[in-house]
């Protein structure tokens, strides 16, 4: 699992707050090889009309073999009734402009530690 952290930038915090994020979230999907995680991804929901998607990961030995778009097509099958935004790392938007998803010009984000965000790119 620590490699599937890591790809998203999750492997520094603490597992009971992993466990919490993925307990309260309203589609969730964990791909295993064996008895070990490769990969994961889940989504927030009002179960209505408006979903958002967070932290798809792939482990580095395991990725550009279809994974993640197997991980993303399970959870768009469950918000198929809802809108989708995404939050994704810079650099993966082709990945997801292949899975119809397209950039916005609205979106917005306050974060509590905003000069971490800043640096790693996802917000000016």
């Amino acid at each position: 699992m620590r490699d599937c952290l890591r790809a998203v930038g999750m492997a520094s915090r603490d597992p009971e707050l992993h466990r919490r994020a993925f307990l309260n979230s309203f589609a969730v999907v964990f791909l295993h090889n064996g008895k070990q995680l490769i990969g994961f991804g889940r989504a927030i929901s009002d179960g209505a009309y408006q979903a958002a998607i967070y932290d798809v990961a792939v482990s580095p030995p395991h990725q550009r073999r279809g994974l993640g778009t197997l991980i993303m097509e399970r959870m768009l099958a469950r918000l198929s009734h809802c809108n989708v935004i995404l939050y994704a790392n810079p650099g993966r938007e082709d990945f997801y402009l292949k899975l119809g998803f397209r950039p916005m010009r609205t979106g917005m984000a306050k974060y509590l530690k905003p000069a971490v965000m800043k640096e790693r790119g996802l917000i000016s």
